[in-house]
């Protein structure tokens, strides 16, 4: 679509356009051109910033919330509207021109825009159909880490053998035993679960086993525990390293015969239950240092899964994100369709300490607090995430070097780091575009096909 008022050189651009395949739809003033984004998709946008009857930013900015992947040049009448072009980039224009008018450099804009427009639809096809291939039980993964543990669960189902996932906190620990347990025998009957390290040490027996009538001031009734709760089906116990040592000694009997009694009771109680067990821990270690029971451990160890970090499997990171994104938009009705590959690329970055769980609730803060529909950007990661610390290889400071010679190294190598993307090179440098594009000229860099 064209916002530009009439003249001979709009009619050429209209002309050479409809030439080269474009279908193109015109409008001469802002009225005009926002009824036309209110009835028909666009997939370009060609805009005037400052003429009479056209507020360029605005019809720039109703046109993106319509389509996020929009391909929009802004067109400047001269170098004093240039601050006003930066700002429409800083929008998400995709690139801005000053009068008068290249025919050939807006062809090659438009064609490299709408084509990533046809791969930004591409990646949500492929990433719905790899939704669906790599999806395990409410499990979705596709790095070759996790297809082993898939590999695992299928083994170790069907059995009634124990089961040790071991993995740092937030991996997926809870999310592989609920998979095991749908797999197997007992998926009619119940999964427990117990986080044994979010609870005081006088409580996790009571938790574990249950109370009699009495068993304590205040236990006016009796009260089955997990075990019990558990019986026939599945029992989860998280963080088992904080179980203390006591407990252990009673935890080791029920899984060796099923038996146990409850706080305060003399009555033998017994469950049938399959026990998969999870620790952030060195249990081996905490064996080793008295902190752990060996029997109860190696009672617990006969099958072991270990649970990657999020680091270890960034090729996880798009459908993670993809489906944390469903899920938030549709839980707080918002009408956010997916993530910039710019600001997923800044998400691959991360180091992600807190794993899947600090993933999760990071992008459930970007869709909350996202102030407008279509694409998360890159603005809208936490400051924590977007302002980490990036290295390249081609930085080499030394002793005795001005801050201007640095300046120019670092500028330097973050434009060939990124392939010359200046907006993305502004965000990793932390400056503004126009700063970018005057720091550029003051050191003279220029991508090696414009040399």
């Amino acid at each position: 679509m064209l916002v530009l008022p009439e003249s001979q050189q709009v009619r050429e651009l209209v002309f050479y356009l409809e030439q080269q395949a474009f279908e193109v739809l015109y409008a001469n003033e802002a009225q005009s051109a926002y009824d036309i984004i209110d009835a028909d998709p666009v997939d370009a946008l060609i805009c005037a910033l400052r003429e009479k009857r056209i507020e360029g930013l605005r019809v720039l900015q109703l046109a993106l919330k319509r389509n996020a992947a929009l391909c929009a040049i802004a067109i400047a009448a001269g170098p004093e509207d240039i601050e006003l072009g930066v700002e429409a980039m800083r929008q998400g224009a995709y690139d801005f021109q000053l009068q008068p008018l290249n025919l050939a450099k807006i062809r090659a804009v438009l064609e490299r825009g709408i084509r990533y427009q046809e791969l930004v639809g591409e990646v949500s096809d492929l990433q719905r159909r790899l939704d669906e291939r790599y999806r395990f039980d409410g499990i979705a993964r596709r790095s070759s880490a996790w297809q082993r543990i898939y590999r695992q669960i299928e083994q170790v189902a069907e059995s009634r053998t124990s089961v040790l996932i071991l993995g740092e906190t937030g991996t997926g620990k809870g999310e592989v035993a609920k998979a095991i347990h749908q797999r197997s025998r007992r998926r009619e009957n119940a999964f427990v679960e117990i986080n044994c390290g979010a609870l005081p040490e006088s409580l996790v027996e009571n938790e574990l086993f249950g109370h009699d009538k009495g068993a304590y001031t205040g236990a006016s009734a009796a009260r089955k525990g997990r075990f019990e709760l558990a019986d026939q089906g599945t029992l989860f116990l998280d963080e088992i390293g904080d179980i203390p040592l006591p407990t252990q000694v009673k935890l080791l009997r029920v899984i060796q015969d099923g038996r146990f009694e409850r706080v305060g009771g003399a009555h033998t109680h017994r469950a049938d239950v399959r026990l998969i067990a999870a620790t952030h821990r060195d249990l081996e270690t905490m064996v080793r240092d008295g902190g752990f029971r060996a029997d109860l451990f190696y009672r617990l160890n006969v099958i072991k899964v270990e649970v990657p970090p999020l680091r270890e499997c960034r090729e996880d990171i798009p459908i993670l994100v993809d489906e944390f994104i469903r899920e938030f938009a549709a839980d707080n009705s918002k009408r956010i369709e997916g993530i910039s590959p710019r600001a997923l690329d800044v998400l691959r970055d991360y180091e992600w300490p807190g794993n899947v769980r600090e993933l999760k609730n990071c992008i459930e803060g970007m869709v909350v607090m996202c102030p407008r529909e279509g694409m998360l950007e890159v603005g809208d990661i936490p400051r924590y995430i977007n302002r980490q610390e990036r290295v390249f290889a081609g930085l080499d400071f030394r002793v005795g070097q001005s801050m201007e010679e640095i300046e120019h190294m670092a500028i330097a190598e973050t434009l060939k780091a990124v392939g010359f993307d200046r907006r993305r090179a502004a965000e990793i440098l932390q400056i503004g575009l126009s700063t970018l594009y005057r720091k550029e000229k003051q050191y003279g860099l220029r991508p090696p096909h414009s040399r």
